[in-house]
């Protein structure tokens, strides 16, 4: 019988799009958590729902380890989860009652179950973690298995007679390199190898230097870490990169921060540190433009950076300034610029369907594609999750469908400036356009060039559907009130 074991509802099979692209991470978060409780001297085991066909593969790992406590630990470094996915809250909610079927207690942690506890404890789990998570975790599970009540343990929703009872808010971990490293041996690794090896070449893992994000975008969701930022040493990083290099030999390294290299002077002590130890690997990672200066950049290189994603969003500074976003439209500009010149390719995050967006906000986030030649870009439309305050502005507006099924869903959730179909035309023509630029570059092969004639076919076709749903929605938010000036949305709050 095993003390803990730990799952999460993130099936990559039930992500249509994601499958498709075969670039399975494995769930880093579930990983150090189930660390944190080995540590603690607990048997752990971890089922893998990443690479796994469906719940069934849980219910046999429960019939394997038999658990006396069944964590379902969601991967917080997952962007995916903070989205509260419908499809992946139905995988959880059969988890937790197959758990208790099996006489396992059971414990939730995650975005979804943050924000809303209701239905997890329904389904029958004993309590929900609200926020960070480990270190609530490591007091819980011997609550749990002695029978002591939970009343006073920081950051938990659990029932009780009457309703449901939230404990004070959970202080959060502040240093970083005190927490072990993810416990790797407990998944197989392995198969992640082959996925990658099979579908392109190479194998990446993934790694995290920080934690949370201390901007101000009003569409951003925050409820594991909050409004902070916590960052791990440089020189830990690297030893524990070192050390993933000596075991698993990743060709690729994949950093999940919400903001990479944030405090001063961190990017070139970890640029150091990965050449003293031998250790620089190629990785992508995420940050803000306005923090992409010549030093920073030249040392992301140093690093092993070869590609940057950044959150341009939009090539309106109307949008921009209503997101408050904190940064300017000509900075995205020079950030592009300046990374591609020192040998990193950039991604672009672009997001359309923001309150009071026009068509002439539309074709000036078009023109920024077209202008700067991204090397990649991710597009979405404005998605209001709980708690934040995107979400508190349109939450009236907003119809029975409150999340989508899964990534590609596309869904307009709210009365923005076009309807759905207007904005999955508009996904299929930015990203068809930019697949037959990117194509015409004499770095393309052959595979990309193919497919570029396929979408340079098929573009006609979805520019008219686009111009058929280009109708403004007589119902359509206006432009929103926004709290915060350009000025004070590009300066991050104080560490906590």
């Amino acid at each position: 019988m095993t003390d803990a074991l730990f799952g999460q509802g993130y099936f990559l099979r039930f992500d249509p799009k994601l499958w498709q692209a075969q670039r399975p991470y494995a769930p880093l978060g579930t990983l150090i958590a189930a660390a944190v409780l080995r540590e603690a001297g607990h048997s752990v085991a971890v089922f893998d729902a990443m690479l796994a066909t469906s719940e069934r593969d849980w219910q046999a790992a429960l019939d394997r380890h038999r658990p006396r406590v069944a964590v379902l630990f969601e991967d917080n470094f997952n962007y995916l989860s903070k989205m509260c996915l419908g499809r992946m809250r139905e995988a959880s909610l059969t988890m937790i009652r197959m758990a208790r079927q099996a006489g396992a207690r059971c414990v939730v942690s995650g975005s979804d179950a943050s924000d809303h506890p209701a239905p997890y404890l329904e389904a029958g789990a004993d309590v929900v973690i609200a926020g960070e998570g480990e270190i609530t975790l490591r007091e819980v599970l011997p609550a749990l298995l002695s029978g002591r009540p939970l009343s006073e343990t920081p950051g938990l929703v659990f029932r009780q007679e009457g309703g449901l009872l939230r404990t004070q808010p959970r202080v959060p971990v502040k240093n970083l390199d005190a927490l072990p490293r993810p416990a790797w041996d407990l998944i197989d690794v392995a198969r992640y190898r082959s996925v990658w090896q099979a579908r392109h070449g190479h194998f990446s893992m993934n790694v995290a230097t920080t934690r949370g994000c201390p901007y101000h975008c009003n569409w951003c969701a925050k409820p594991i870490y909050g409004q902070r930022y916590a960052v791990r040493s440089p020189e830990s990083m690297a030893d524990e990169i070192a050390a993933l290099r000596a075991s698993h030999r990743p060709d690729h390294l994949n950093i999940v921060d919400d903001i990479f290299g944030l405090q001063p002077g961190w990017v070139e002590r970890f640029a150091t540190a990965l050449a003293e130890r031998n250790a620089v690997t190629p990785f992508q990672c995420l940050t803000r433009v306005d923090l992409l200066d010549d030093k920073t950049v030249g040392a992301l290189f140093r690093a092993g950076c070869r590609r940057v994603w950044v959150g341009a969003e939009s090539g309106s500074q109307k949008i921009l300034d209503a997101m408050e976003k904190g940064t300017r439209v000509e900075e995205i500009r020079a950030a592009a610029r300046r990374a591609q010149a020192a040998g990193i390719e950039v991604g672009f995050f672009l997001q359309f369907g923001y309150p009071g967006e026009t068509r002439e906000d539309i074709e000036a986030t078009r023109q920024l594609v077209r202008d700067c030649q991204p090397d990649d870009i991710g597009i979405s439309v404005s998605y209001p999750l709980p708690g934040t305050r995107f979400h508190e502005r349109v939450a009236a507006r907003m119809g029975r469908q409150q999340n989508w099924a899964h990534s590609d869903d596309l869904a307009m959730l709210y009365e923005g400036p076009f309807g759905t179909a207007f904005y999955r035309a508009l996904h299929g023509v930015v990203h068809a356009e930019f697949r037959v630029a990117r194509a015409r570059r004499a770095r393309a092969g052959v595979r990309e060039r193919a497919r570029a004639l396929v979408l340079r076919a098929s573009l006609p076709w979805l520019r008219l559907k686009l111009e058929r749903g280009a109708k403004l929605r007589p119902d359509a938010l206006p432009p929103l009130p926004v709290s915060l000036s350009p000025v004070a949305a590009a300066r991050p709050s104080e560490p906590a």
